[in-house]
């Protein structure tokens, strides 16, 4: 038995959603918070400080410091919250299950076991500028990946252009927010420099000995340790992925096939590469994640076992009945249920109880070895059935 259920695409996925699915978060999207404050924290805090003691700069100096530094605060924390509420290109499953390359009779007969000679071949091979390139079948999403595309295993799902899932984004780097992720980290690393060399310049504007001012200014020698430690590791990442922008690479393929050079189908020179990244349109999302899309929900009827009894068999039944409750609290009534007419269903069960009687009390005053006589009604299983439940519950 299958019913067909309206939901929203948002259900289908085990990414987060907000705004009615404007913004798409990943699964661990609760790295957000952590990344705020590392990059947040230590920021402010010099602004803070730049604030504070401006009146001991030249005015000049102290407002234009500071304002390049809320600046750069805000321009990294806004390319940090578009990387990871953008989609980054998910590809929309293949619910159907059936492939290009086979037929949908044959498919079926592999779902059900029946042909153990048909087999999905694993994969495909397609020619990209003049280059043979084999795609893989997607067992999870039941697609061939398109080329560049892999399965995210924290998202569960295939991205385009997959370059790697960033645990301090919670979002997969793929096709649509690669370029917000190379703006987060570039200006991540710009702003460790700046507030590392104006921490610096403060400690050394005063005139007396550099130990005494790191005495006298704390805040100032630990925001100069702090940068001075991230900016190693945002500042090589940020190196690493301009690498890869200038040779049209991601991540994941510059670790897993390691083109040799001259063998990259994707590379056209730097310029081209960067402009193609940087500077193009970011194509539109391949998911409509607000889009209403029509799903079965196949139930399977049970029967009670000869072992199992039926009182353990209509409590397993008001269980099942009690869990399909709606979000807002009411009974769902099954689609084979709604139609039916209950107007008269007690007179029916009252006239099929008197005909049983009628005919066990025949059977009873009948002369042994001779049959009742032939009855001018007849009975259905089920209404048998429903008669007789009636009678164990009296």
């Amino acid at each position: 038995m299958a019913s067909k259920n309206l939901i929203s695409m948002m259900e289908c996925t085990a990414e987060r959603f907000l705004c009615g699915g404007r913004l798409v978060l990943g699964p661990d999207a609760g790295s957000l918070y952590l990344s705020s404050f590392l990059i947040g924290f230590p920021a402010i805090t010099f602004c803070i400080r730049m604030l504070v003691r401006i009146k001991e700069h030249d005015p000049l100096y102290g407002y234009g410091v500071l304002t390049a530094g809320v600046i750069l605060t805000f321009m990294d924390l806004l390319f940090l919250y578009m990387t990871s509420v953008r989609d980054p290109g998910i590809i929309q499953r293949n619910y159907n299950q059936v492939c290009d390359d086979v037929s949908e009779a044959s498919s079926r007969e592999l779902v059900a076991g029946k042909s153990d000679s048909l087999k999905i071949p694993r994969t495909k091979d397609v020619t990209i500028n003049g280059y043979t390139i084999k795609v893989k079948f997607c067992d999870t999403c039941k697609l061939y990946r398109p080329p560049r595309a892999s399965h995210c295993s924290i998202c569960n799902n295939c991205v385009q252009r997959f370059d790697h899932h960033c645990p301090w984004v919670g979002q997969c780097i793929g096709l649509r927010n690669y370029r917000f992720f190379i703006f987060f980290i570039s200006s991540s690393t710009f702003l460790c420099i700046y507030v590392f060399t104006f921490s610096l310049i403060n400690l050394l504007r005063r005139k007396r000995s550099l130990v005494h001012s790191m005495s006298r200014d704390i805040v100032s020698v630990i925001l100069v340790i702090y940068c001075f430690i991230a900016v190693w590791f945002v500042g090589g990442l940020t190196l690493f992925h301009f690498y890869l922008m200038s040779t049209n690479q991601t991540t994941y393929e510059n670790f897993r096939y390691r083109y040799d050079k001259g063998k990259n189908p994707h590379n056209f020179g730097v310029f081209y590469n960067v402009k193609q990244i940087l500077f193009t349109k970011t194509p539109p999302s391949a998911i409509n994640f607000r889009e209403m899309v029509l799903v079965e929900d196949v139930i399977i009827p049970t029967t009670p076992s000869e072992n199992e009894s039926f009182s353990g068999f209509r409590k397993d039944s008001d269980v099942e009945m009690t869990q399909r409750l709606t979000r807002s609290g009411r009974w769902v009534v099954p689609s084979n249920l709604q139609n039916l007419d209950y107007a008269d269903i007690d007179d029916k069960l009252k006239k099929v109880d008197n005909q049983l009687e009628a005919s066990n009390d025949q059977f009873l005053m009948a002369p042994q070895g001779q049959a009742p006589a032939q009855q001018r009604y007849q009975v259905t299983s089920r209404d048998a059935a429903v008669v007789t439940i009636n009678n164990r519950e009296r």
